[in-house]
C-alpha cells in the first residue's frame, strides 16, 4: 500500500475530499489529506505557517504526493509543494494522468 500526500488548491477542496475516499477504496493507497477550513475561520499568519509546515511533513513520510490539477490548475503553493517533493525524490503522481488510468 503506497501512501500518498493529496497537494491542491483549496478551490478543489470538496474534490480532493471525494479523490482521497477513491484512492483509498479502490486503489489501495493510504492517503494524508490537508487540513480543511470547513467552518471558515479566520486564520492567523502563525496558524498558517503551522499548517504549511505539517503538510510539508506529511510530504517527508509518502511515497509519493498526488497533485489534483483539475482543469490543469496548479496554483504556487502547490508548485512550491511539488518542487520541494522532487527534492525528497518523491514520486509525483499528476490527477489528470491518474485519472485516465
Amino acid at each position: 500500500m503506497k501512501t500518498v500526500t493529496i497537494c491542491g488548491s483549496m478551490r478543489f477542496e470538496k474534490e480532493m475530499q471525494s479523490i482521497a475516499f477513491c484512492l483509498e477504496t479502490k486503489h489501495d493507497m493510504s492517503v494524508l489529506q490537508c487540513s480543511y477550513n470547513v467552518d471558515n475561520l479566520d486564520i492567523s499568519v502563525t496558524e498558517l505557517a503551522s499548517l504549511e509546515k505539517a503538510h510539508f511533513k506529511k510530504i517527508e513520510r509518502s511515497d509519493a504526493i498526488y497533485v489534483v490539477d483539475i482543469q490543469g490548475y496548479i496554483g504556487n503553493q502547490v508548485s512550491k509543494e511539488i518542487e520541494y517533493a522532487k527534492n525528497k525524490g518523491k514520486e509525483i503522481i499528476f490527477h489528470s494522468e491518474f485519472s485516465k488510468e
